[in-house]
C-alpha cells in the first residue's frame, strides 16, 4: 500500500510541473478538483516540488522558477537523485580511451565520483565539470571553450562546435531539461541543444542521464530522439512503473 501511495504522489506532482509548464502557473484549489485530492494533499506536493527547486510557492498556489540559476545552486535541486543517477552511470564510465560529458549538473555530479582511471580523456563544454575532473587521477581533461551560455552557464556556439568535432568519443554522458516518449529530449536553448547534438554526432553510443521530475517532459529547443539514446539512466529502479512508458523504446538501467 506504500509503494502505491508514494508511485501516486510521484505521478501527480509530475502531471502538476506538466501543468506548470504549460499554463506558467499552478492554481491550489483548482489543481485540488482536478485529482480528487484535499488542499492539503496538494500543498504538500507543492512545498516538495520548491524543496527541489522546481518550482516557487505563492498564495494560492505556485508559479514557475523565474530566470537561469547558477551551477551551484542548480547542482543542489534533487542532490540525491543525482547523486544515485552518478553512482549507477558510473559504472559504464570506462578506465581508457575518450569520452564527451555534457555541461549538466547531472553530470557534474557523475564527474566528481570518477577517481582513478587510467588514461581517459575526458572532453566538456563546463567550466565546473572541468574542474571536478583535473583533480581526478589518470585522466586527461579538455575543456571545450566558446561563447557562453548564461541560461546555462555553459560554452556553445560555433567555436564550442568546432572544438568538439575535433575529437571522437566512445561514449557521451549527457543529461536533459525534459525527455517525452515522442518527441525525445529538448533544452533550454538552441545553442545547448546544438552542443549536445554535436556531441553525440561525435559518439558512438549516448547514455542519457536523467532524474524522474523530467519524464515526460518538454522544453524549449528539441534536441535528440529516444532512438538515438544507447541507455537511460534515472534513480528509480528499471522496475518501477513510472518507467513503463520507455521500457519498450530504451535500455533501462
Amino acid at each position: 500500500m506504500a509503494t502505491t501511495s508514494t508511485a501516486d504522489s510521484e505521478e501527480r506532482r509530475a502531471r502538476l510541473l506538466t501543468t506548470l509548464a504549460s499554463e506558467n502557473v499552478i492554481q491550489l484549489a483548482e489543481a485540488a478538483d482536478r485529482f480528487g485530492v484535499s488542499t492539503m494533499t496538494i500543498r504538500r506536493d507543492l512545498e516538495t516540488l520548491e524543496a527541489e527547486g522546481l518550482l516557487r510557492r505563492v498564495r494560492g498556489g505556485a508559479v514557475s522558477v523565474i530566470g537561469p540559476r547558477p551551477f551551484g545552486e542548480r547542482r543542489a535541486v534533487r542532490l540525491r537523485a543525482k547523486e544515485a543517477i552518478a553512482e549507477k552511470a558510473l559504472a559504464l564510465v570506462p578506465r581508457a580511451g575518450s569520452i564527451a560529458l555534457d555541461a549538466s549538473t547531472t553530470i557534474g555530479t557523475l564527474a566528481a565520483q570518477f577517481g582513478v582511471r587510467s588514461g581517459l580523456t575526458v572532453a566538456t563544454n563546463s567550466y565546473q565539470t572541468y574542474g571536478a575532473l583535473r583533480s581526478a587521477h589518470g585522466v586527461n581533461a579538455i575543456l571545450i571553450g566558446g561563447e557562453t551560455e548564461e541560461i546555462t552557464d555553459s560554452f556553445v556556439g560555433p567555436l564550442a562546435v568546432h572544438a568538439a568535432e575535433l575529437l571522437r568519443y566512445s561514449r557521451f554522458f549527457a543529461s536533459a531539461s525534459a525527455i517525452d516518449t515522442q518527441y525525445g529530449t529538448s533544452e533550454v536553448s538552441l545553442r545547448e541543444a546544438e552542443m549536445k547534438r554535436t556531441f553525440f554526432r561525435m559518439s558512438k553510443e549516448l547514455v542519457l542521464c536523467i532524474d524522474s521530475s523530467k519524464l515526460r517532459q518538454q522544453s524549449t529547443a528539441a534536441c535528440l530522439p529516444l532512438s538515438d539514446v544507447t541507455v537511460l539512466v534515472t534513480e528509480l529502479a528499471p522496475t518501477d512503473p513510472r518507467l513503463d512508458d520507455f521500457r519498450d523504446l530504451v535500455e533501462l538501467l
